[in-house]
């Protein structure tokens, strides 16, 4: 097993696939990133220090309506330093079956697109993806205008640690 390698863990002859991919912009961001590493901290901490290096002033967080408590407490952990808006996956309240064209769906679709829009609406400069499905988690980052980061994971057999499907004798 020590002789698996990653494929893309190597210096391409060609040179490609390295600094150059890089704006000046996007540097900057990995500097920031690199400044805002906090050994022994957890996320939300690094996430804040890193607002505050890349100079963000309002940050959205686009959550799951069933982890609407946990985003709250996220928003109270960030409104110290930053205005901060929160809007769940239920936003506009749109039929199931409206949504998908399909009489059988039942219940309030899920909204991304419309999440990113209110964001957007809101002129958020960080957006936090916060327990979205799988799939309106990608169209939420597809949608939204500002940059953004997956703080938590929906994973409903491991109460959203996805690590623990990777983690070995656990």
């Amino acid at each position: 097993m020590n002789n698996i390698q990653n494929d893309a863990n190597f210096n391409s002859p060609l040179g490609v696939g390295g600094k150059e991919l890089y704006s000046d912009a996007d540097l900057k961001l990995m500097r920031a990133a690199e400044d805002s590493l906090l050994m022994g901290k957890n996320r939300v901490e690094e996430l804040k220090l890193f607002a505050i290096n890349t100079g963000v002033k309002r940050i959205g967080i686009a959550h799951c309506v069933g982890m609407t408590r946990e985003a709250l407490e996220l928003k109270n952990r960030l409104s110290d330093k930053f205005e901060v808006y929160t809007v769940d996956c239920k936003y506009a309240k749109i039929k199931g079956s409206d949504m998908l064209n399909d009489e059988s769906v039942h219940g309030t679709s899920c909204n991304p697109a419309g999440q990113a829009d209110y964001l957007d609406q809101n002129n958020t400069d960080l957006n936090i993806s916060f327990g979205l499905c799988v799939g309106h988690d990608i169209l939420f980052n597809m949608k939204s205008k500002a940059p953004t980061t997956t703080l938590v994971v929906k994973d409903r057999e491991h109460k959203h640690n996805t690590y623990k499907e990777f983690a070995i004798n656990s």
